[in-house]
Parts: C-alpha cells; structure tokens; sequence
C-alpha cells in the first residue's frame, strides 16, 4: 500500500523548479554557452571520428595507401580536437558549477534571515540544515556530472541517427523504432523514479532532525534511559528514507540493462540484415563498417543520458525543497520610522526616532500595551486583554506559572510576532509602524537559553555591537561580572569557544549573554530569565552590576527566583495570560492574593 501511494504521487512543480533553475544558471549564461560550444564540439569529434571508419575501410579494401593515411591523421586529429574540447568544458562546467551553487547557497541563507520565527519553531533545525546540504549536493552532482553530459548525449544520439540515415536509411527505420522503445522505457521509469526522489529527500531531511536533536540531548536521553525507544523512532525514520531510496533506485536502475539489452537486440538485427545487403550489392562493405561502430555504440550516449537523468531527478527533488522555502514570504514589515544615534558635544550619546515628515522623537523607552490579545494561531489565544505600562527607567517584572503568557509578551514588543488586538506603544507610537531593524536596535535582550558562536570570548561579546573597541568590551564584562573568570582562562579574551561554549560552565555562559547585552547598550532591557542559569552567589555578585546596567533603562524582567524582582517598580502576576494582580512586592504582599500565596511558597513557580 505504501509503496503504490508512493508510486501514484505526481511531481511537484516540474516545470516551475526548473524554471527557477534556469533562473540561476542563465547569471553564468556566458561560461555555460562556451560550456556547450566545447560540448558540441567534443561530440561532433566523436561523429566524425566514427564517420572516418567508412573511407579508411574503403581505402583498405581497395589498397589506396595514400589515401589510408592521410585518413588516418585526419581521424586522428579530429580525436585529439575532441580530446582538447572535453578537457575544457570540463575545466570551465566545475568553474560555473561551484558560482550557480555559491549563489543558490547564498540566496537560501540571505532569504532564510529573513523568515518569522514562526519558522523555525515549526521545524526542526536538522531539516533546515538539510536544505544545505543534502538538497544542494543533489543540485552541485548534477551540476557537475550531468549538464555537459546530457548535451553531449543529445547530439550524439541525434548526430548518430541522422548520420545512420546518411549511410543505410532501409536500417536506419530499425533503429529509429529502437530509439523510440528505449525512450518510452526511459520516460516511464523517469516519472515514477521523481515521485520517490521526492520522498527521498524529505524523508532525509527528517531523519537528519532527528539525529542532531537526539545527539544534542545525549544527556537527557541517558538519564531517563531512552536509548532503545529512541533506536526504534531512528528505526522507522530509517526504514521510511531505506523505501523511499529503493523505490527510486529500483526504478532508475531498469533503465540502463533495459537500454543495452534494446541496443543489443538492435544491433544483432541490423548486423544481419546489413550483412545481407552487403552482400546483395546494396551498401558497400565501408559504409557497413561504420554503420555497425555507430549502431553499436548508439546505445552509450542512451545510457549516459539515461544514468544522469537519475542524477537530475534527484538534483529537481532537492531544488524543488530549496525553492519552496525560498518560495516562503519574508517577514513583513510595513514599519516608516527608523532609529538614529547621535553624539552629544561632551562625547555622550542619544537616539531618536526619525519619522516619515522629517520629525526627530527622543527615545525614551515607554512602553505600552493596550487590551491585547495574542494568539500563536486563531484556536489558541494565550495573552486576553493585557493593558499595561512602563514609564521610561521603569522596572517592570513578570512572575507566573510556565505557559502564563510572561516570555510572549516580551516577544510582542520586539515583534518576533505581531498582536491579533489592541496595540503595542513604543514612545508613542505603534511598534508595527517602527522598522524592525530599528525597533530590536533599541532593545537588548538576554534569554534563559543562551547561545555562543564558534569563536573568540571577545567575539561573542562583540556580537552585541560589532564596531566595539577592547575597551568596551572589557567593560561590558566587568558590568556582567564576566571578567574575573575570563581573566584565569588560558588565553583570556582571546579563549576560543566551540560546541556552543561545551567548555565553560551553564553560569558562565549566562554571564557572558549578559555582557553581551551591556555592550549593546541599549535604552530598553528584556532579561528573560537572565540570572536562572546563575548561583546564588554568583546571582549576588552581578546584581550590582546589573543594577548600573539598567540605570536610566527601561527593564523587563521575568524571573522564577522572586528574590530577584523585589525592588521592581511593578511586578505584573500572569495567570492563564492574564494579568491578575498588579503592584509593588509591599503592596501585592499586603493584598495577600496569588503572589503572597507565590512568596510563601503556597502556590509552585515554576
């Protein structure tokens, strides 16, 4: 059953992925038509070196010696022009294979930044890695193996029955009948073949996210001893991508043992009648010769055109995956007012919102929403109704159980997503009338989970701004209290990290997040679990820091540890994305309401 649903799906966007192909190679039209100029040529040596058999026999037979040679070095010099003309298509096709490849890599990356994050939490990391590896291997082996290949194959087998119809045109009808089995064969095995390359390439492309997913979270899985259940999800992600690939293979593999035993019944039939004829006087014996070289080797260019047609099946199958996210709308943003920093005469600095007329708008940092609501889809909304303020140099902290809706609503404000009602206000104006660019340059965030990139300690502060000078950096540092333990690593500043900092301790990661966001120095703060990975002793030495890094700034705080969000200006209690109480810790402790219930630990925060 499976395999008969695999076998009834039709190719997706045929013509549509290979016109979006097209598009690519046509930037390197030039190196491509020289490509099939030296192409033409190689194969034309090809014809008119197996032509030559017909005059050399001739001659041979006849005893013209004068006339043997020079065919000879005629032949000869034909096959080394052809030899000269392979070499160069072959030099010039991996030369044009490599810049397609370049800019479609290119192109999939520069789009993929530009998706909603909607995206990528509805995709496994593994799957978008796959979009650059395997889908664009397929696309490079054809590339690579396939284009020159297939031209060449072309004018052979055209060159080869045209010049079959030259020499004998009453065999000539034999093998064109021949030809024309060969391809309905290759043409049904073609588009069966498509609908299992497909298959193939999505089902790899689950089975790698699966396997970077399970190999991230080796920790987890041996403490709760999934080894073998997770064996057997690798299991049938394996055995669907082992049915897919043999269901391909097994399709395309027909074609070339079904060409050669076609051509070599062809040949039997034609080596017969040809010899009958020779010797009726109906085709002298040179002619003969060289139309049995060219029938017997009609069915190589058949065969090479048949083995790339595997390699460009499977190349559409991944370029129809790569094109379909590129296909994917960026993210919209319809926002006018961008941001601007300007330096002050004493050597200080200030933004300002630069309006659509020419209006200059200090950036202040007030933010407010108004009766919003949000939903991730129509069917589930998580924020109802959510009005709330903070006033510029304002801390605002949020505090509830997981799932009540405090990590979504700092999400409103950057506009990793949009609200569905109401409005978020930034200095007056609705975020979704402010460039995003502008908008998340206003903002410094630190996340509960942190991620380090593949270099120095100083680069992944300097990822924050990425104009900072040693200086800087080492006073974001020292803010974050970073800079005592950056100090005793081997090379300091300068220790390389990979594995996203497997080396450095969960506590020391967090820190350098946070002075990541010091050097940013931003107007507005969004510390989302900023200090849960942190112990309390090191909570304590950063507090100081923390707090002259949110001086003057507007700040958010969602926090498990309540100990942390005691001296914000107003603590917002979510429950069921709601705001259910509101206020100071002394005045929200007084109403003795869920968050007293919170502080004595009559309710769980979790």
């Amino acid at each position: 059953m499976a395999a008969r649903q695999l076998t009834d799906k039709k190719p997706k966007n045929m013509s549509y992925t290979w016109r979006r192909l097209m598009f690519y190679l046509g930037r390197h039209r030039f190196m491509l038509l020289a490509v099939a100029a030296l192409v033409c040529i190689s194969a034309a040596a090809s014809l008119v070196g197996n032509y030559m058999v017909r005059p050399i026999v001739n001659d041979l037979a006849s005893g013209r010696a004068g006339d043997l040679v020079r065919g000879v070095v005629f032949t000869a010099a034909v096959y080394g022009v052809g030899v000269a003309a392979c070499y160069g298509y072959m030099q010039l096709m991996v030369k044009a294979a490599q810049k397609i490849l370049f800019d479609i890599r290119r192109d999939l990356f520069a789009h993929i930044q530009t998706l909603p994050l909607r995206f990528f939490d509805t995709r496994k990391h593994g799957d978008v890695m796959s979009y650059f590896t395997n889908d664009v291997d397929t696309i490079s082996d054809a590339l690579n193996n396939s284009f020159a290949m297939t031209i060449q194959s072309f004018i052979q087998m055209v060159g080869t029955l045209l010049i079959l119809f030259v020499l004998c045109w009453q065999l000539s009808l034999i093998v064109t009948a021949c030809y024309a089995a060969m391809f309905l064969y290759i043409r049904f095995s073609a588009r069966r073949s498509k609908a299992y390359y497909t298959k193939q390439q999505s089902s790899l492309g689950d089975l790698d996210g699966y396997v970077e997913e399970m190999v991230n979270g080796q920790k987890v899985v041996k403490v709760f001893n999934h080894e073998r259940s997770n064996l057997e999800t690798f299991d049938a992600k394996n055995e669907r991508l082992r049915l897919a690939g043999t269901g391909a293979q097994a399709f395309a593999a027909t074609m070339v043992p079904a060409v050669v035993t076609i051509s070599y019944i062809n040949y039997a039939i034609v080596a017969v009648l040809g010899g009958i004829m020779a010797m009726n006087g109906m085709i002298d014996i040179g002619s003969l010769a060289s139309y049995l070289v060219f029938v017997r080797q009609a069915a190589a260019p058949i065969n090479q055109f048949t083995q790339q047609s595997n390699f460009l099946l499977s190349a559409l199958a991944g370029a129809e995956r790569v094109f379909e996210v590129m296909d994917i709308p960026s993210e919209v943003d319809d926002g006018r007012i961008t941001l601007a920093e300007y330096s002050d005469a004493d050597g200080g600095k200030r933004w300002e919102w630069q309006t659509p007329d020419g209006g200059h708008v200090p950036l202040r940092g007030d933010v407010r929403f108004y009766d919003v609501d949000f939903g991730y889809d129509d069917e589930h909304i998580i924020l109802r109704h959510i009005s709330l303020y903070a006033k510029p140099g304002q801390k605002i902290a949020f505090v509830g159980s997981t799932g009540a809706g405090k990590t979504t609503i700092t999400n409103l404000i950057n506009r990793f997503y949009d609200v569905q009602g109401g409005r978020v206000v930034y200095d007056g104006f609705d975020v979704r009338d402010i460039k995003k660019d502008a908008l998340r340059r206003s903002l410094g965030v630190v996340l509960q989970d942190t991620h380090l990139f593949t270099g120095t300690i100083a680069e992944n502060i300097r990822f924050g701004k990425l104009d900072a000078t040693p200086e800087q950096i080492r006073h974001a540092a020292k803010i974050a209290n970073a800079d005592s333990f950056i100090r005793r690593l081997p090379r300091g500043y300068d220790t390389m990290i990979t594995s996203d900092g497997a080396s450095l301790s969960q506590g020391q990661r967090q820190l350098l997040a946070i002075a990541r966001a010091a050097v940013a120095d931003p107007p507005v703060l969004i510390l989302d679990e900023a200090t849960s990975s942190v112990d309390t002793r090191t909570e304590a030495l950063i507090e100081k820091g923390m707090d002259r890094l949110m001086e003057g700034r507007t700040v958010f705080v969602i926090a498990h540890r309540l100990s942390t969000v005691r001296n914000a200006d107003a603590i917002m209690v979510l429950d069921h994305g709601q705001i259910v109480e509101r206020g100071s810790h002394d005045d929200l402790i007084a109403q003795k309401g869920m968050y007293y219930r919170l502080c004595n630990g009559m309710l769980e925060l979790s």
